[in-house]
């Protein structure tokens, strides 16, 4: 079994994927969407979204990370994805599952799954622009506004040559909303044996990953937003899936990840950075810990990240 930490634009950046890595249970990384437009990006775009490239694209803790696209026109995102191998860069990703209507609008990410023929094309060509050691993945939802044309999408991107197929168990129009229509990949999977296929969506705990895992029929995960509420959530399931032990992370185990993580020691970034994404993160983490609720008050009103880290220092002495 494969556990890949989902691309989340805006939420899983550099800092988080160190971070969770860090933890354990994850065997492959992929990054939030580059957008290509109309052509080849110089190196250092590819280095901001993807500093893992001066690791030789591993994360701190060793996890490969691999450089997902976003775009409409097939010749250009075969040259980045050239770019980005070359950068080193494990495989490519390709993102058909983004619902923003922003990206939408400019005929990227989920809205491309109502054209099946143009998925096709785009995926085919980074295939065969990009040598055959490296792998092409995509990322797609059951559909655009319904799931009738699942089986079209999922048949283009197999036919197209694709090495792995990460299928969110969603529609454009679902969006994030609970439920997660895992028995719906089943079908598919039972379609083509010879391809990797990988279930995401709505997995927050061990349970929803077994239940994934048997309605979907996909023996591999990825992990987006339940990574962020459960931080060890990948450590446990592979655990698990391995017979083995695990001991769930304590509040202050967590503290001390994020104290220790160097978020808030990222000079690139705006000064208001860390508090945010502290602030961000703990609307995840109340849903697995009690305590989330009384630090997210205490630093509500703060924005200074020496403010912030001296909060959760406190916090963690108490806990």
């Amino acid at each position: 079994m494969k556990l890949i930490l989902a691309p989340m634009e805006g939420v899983v950046d550099f800092k988080m994927r160190q971070l969770l890595t860090d933890i354990g249970g994850f065997d492959l990384c992929v990054t939030e969407f580059v957008r290509v437009v109309n052509q080849r990006l110089p190196r250092r775009v590819f280095l901001r979204y993807c500093p893992e490239l001066l690791n030789g694209g591993y994360t701190r803790a060793g996890t490969p990370v691999r450089i997902q696209l976003l775009g409409q026109h097939p010749q250009c995102l075969a040259e980045n994805a050239i770019k980005a191998i070359e950068l080193g860069s494990h495989g490519i990703d390709l993102n058909f599952g983004c619902p923003a209507k922003t990206v939408n609008k400019s005929k990227g990410g989920a809205v491309l799954l109502k054209e099946p023929e143009q998925l096709y094309q785009i995926v085919k060509t980074v295939r065969e622009a990009v040598a055959q050691e490296h792998k092409v993945t995509a990322k797609v939802r059951l559909g655009f506004d319904d799931t009738s044309r699942s089986s079209e999408i999922f048949d283009a991107v197999v036919q197209a040559g694709a090495d792995s197929i990460a299928i969110h168990a969603r529609t454009r129009r679902d969006g994030y909303r609970p439920p997660a229509y895992w028995h719906l990949l089943a079908p598919l999977v039972q379609r083509n044996a010879d391809i990797e296929i990988v279930a995401n969506g709505e997995i927050w705990s061990l349970d929803d990953a077994h239940s994934a895992r048997n309605q979907s029929l996909c023996q591999h995960l990825m992990l987006g937003r339940g990574a962020l509420a459960m931080p060890d959530l990948a450590a446990w399931i592979k655990a698990a899936d391995q017979n083995k032990i695990h001991e769930k992370m304590t509040w202050h185990d967590v503290l001390y990840h994020i104290i220790h993580s160097s978020m808030h020691d990222d000079d690139t970034k705006a000064k208001r950075y860390f508090a945010n994404r502290t602030k961000q993160w703990l609307g995840y983490l109340r849903r697995t810990y009690h305590q989330a609720d009384q630090l997210f008050d205490d630093i509500r009103r703060l924005h200074d990240k020496d403010e912030v880290l001296a909060q959760l220092q406190c916090h963690a002495q108490r806990s």
